[in-house]
């Protein structure tokens, strides 16, 4: 939570007007928001200042700015000249942030210096006052705030990777078929955990358990119709779901969706983790198969390894990979033969590479195009964003699943695409590319479907090139006026009030609060 106060008291007359700038992570509890103010407002008493404003992040990571609208607010206010204050109060070097750069944080005393306002580290010390010896302190202090997190990030990794050798699951979904069971420090059960439900102690741990008996059926067929009959994902899926049959997340069955099951371990009992790595916020990491951490045989299996084995042998088989020019010679032939060429073609061709390997190889479609020597009749850029945006729909859907599940909620999602947070509120979800005015404005179209009747649309407006959002507005059923909705870069207060940076408010709107406290 992020929030700025005002404070004012008259009886400090000729005291110097001061902000305080606080942040909390989980990190330890001497660095609560309570226990900063407290030295932060000692020191003030001592130096006569008054602290007029306060700037607080709780239960921020220091990694990043993201998500830190306490920081973000103060440093607009400074540089917009709008500071009303000329010393700002902070406990320590480290809550600017443990920041893998450390030159990032000195970044942001700078912006204060420069807009006029003095920095002071209360709890530090040496005095802030310029001199080569307090520069060196704070570089030296900068530098061991990100080793901390550094050696904080190799330690929990080695006890995650402990976890895992042991059999324990780390986090994420159980899967179709499958279930998490909750054991005591003592290994006896205590129960499954339903969706949206987490361990309490720290000292309990999760493993992975068969599901109900039908379900497990479901996914011993789809391994023999891949196996023995030789259906592909995407037939599978369609069979599927003319059955009626959902996911674990209640959605209709995909080709993905399908895939997973017939190449994730889970399935033969083996504990696979460290496949993806985000290490300190930096980047996202697609790691190699000799960087994965197993553990063979911890859970019971549902389909035979040899099995599961002779599918995956059939996946690496189609998925031979092709040179550049292989591709390229394949792509041209298709070309020759059919006059034209699109997504749809290629991917119906037996033997052809699928259109979404193109797009992974060349970056897109009709890059791929363009080396083969065929420039379509119509201009396609648009189709290429329209499948970015398609792309990203489901990603915004998980960030929605995680915030309200960080927040003690659970989300489910019907097949049309209707969120339920909590069983009460719903929402849906619309994205619109970013369009440029030939006179350089921006804008944005969003086309919503009024037939899903949800409490609140969650409208987001990609950034220019529509590779990342821009930004979020949460709109109440009730002030959308129709199905069409034509957003500027300002629109006027009555939609700007529902503009957001980030989802954060989404995710406090949706936090599960005991009665009592409520009342």
């Amino acid at each position: 939570m992020a929030f700025a106060v005002e404070i004012d008291n008259p009886d400090q007359a000729g005291f110097r007007r001061a902000a305080q700038y606080v942040r909390m992570s989980t990190d330890h509890q001497r660095y609560s928001t309570e226990n900063q103010a407290d030295a932060i407002a000692a020191y003030a008493e001592r130096h006569r200042l008054r602290i007029v404003r306060t700037f607080a992040d709780e239960g921020r990571s220091g990694l990043n700015i993201e998500g830190r609208d306490g920081l973000r607010l103060l440093i607009e206010e400074i540089e917009a000249g709008r500071a009303d204050f000329e010393v700002l109060l902070v406990y320590d070097v480290s809550r600017w942030g443990r920041f893998q750069d450390a030159d990032e944080s000195a970044y942001y005393e700078y912006l204060c210096r420069k807009g006029g306002v003095r920095v002071v580290y209360c709890a530090e010390q040496f005095e802030n006052d310029g001199t080569p010896v307090s520069t060196i302190v704070k570089s030296v202090k900068r530098a061991m705030a990100g080793e901390y997190s550094r050696e904080l990030s190799s330690k929990v990794f080695a006890g995650q990777c402990r976890l895992i050798e042991l059999g324990f699951r780390q986090g994420g979904p159980a899967g179709f078929g499958l279930r998490r069971m909750l054991l005591d420090d003592k290994g006896q059960s205590k129960g499954l955990l339903k969706v949206g439900e987490h361990k309490s102690l720290q000292t309990d741990r999760v493993i992975l358990t068969p599901g109900p008996e039908e379900e497990q059926a479901v996914v011993r067929r789809i391994y023999r119709l891949f196996v023995t009959t030789g259906m592909t994902e995407a037939a599978i899926a369609q069979q599927l779901n003319a059955e009626g049959l959902l996911t674990d997340r209640e959605r209709a069955w995909t080709r993905a969706t399908v895939h997973q099951v017939l190449t994730n371990e889970k399935y033969i009992g083996h504990n696979v983790f460290n496949r993806v790595s985000f290490k300190l916020k930096q980047q996202r990491v697609q790691n190699p198969p000799d960087r994965w951490v197993r553990a063979e045989g911890v859970f019971e299996a549902i389909v035979p390894a040899a099995t599961f084995f002779e599918a995956r042998e059939i996946i690496l088989a189609r998925a031979k990979r092709l040179t550049d020019d292989e591709m390229l010679t394949r792509l041209r032939l298709l070309l020759e033969e059919r006059g034209a060429v699109s997504g749809l073609v290629i991917d119906e061709r037996p033997g052809m590479p699928s259109s979404s390997a193109y797009r992974s190889r060349f970056g897109s479609l009709l890059r791929a195009y363009q080396l083969v020597g065929y420039n379509p009749d119509r201009d396609y850029r648009f189709l290429e964003i329209n499948r970015r945006l398609r792309a990203l729909h489901p990603h915004v859907v998980e960030a929605v699943r995680g915030g309200v599940e960080r927040t003690g909620g659970f989300v489910s999602e019907r097949a049309d695409g209707l969120l339920t947070v909590n069983g009460e509120l719903s929402l849906s979800v619309a994205i619109a590319r970013c369009r440029q005015t030939p006179g350089g404005g921006l804008r944005w179209q969003f086309g919503f479907d009024l037939g899903l009747s949800p409490d609140v649309t969650v409208a987001i407006r990609m950034a220019p090139g529509d590779a990342e959002a821009q930004d979020y507005f949460l709109f109440p059923s009730l002030d959308l006026a129709g199905a069409r909705l034509r957003l500027a870069e300002e629109n006027g207060l009555s939609i700007d009030a529902y503009r957001f940076d980030d989802l954060e408010e989404l995710f406090s709107l949706s936090e599960r609060i005991p009665f009592a406290e409520a009342a």
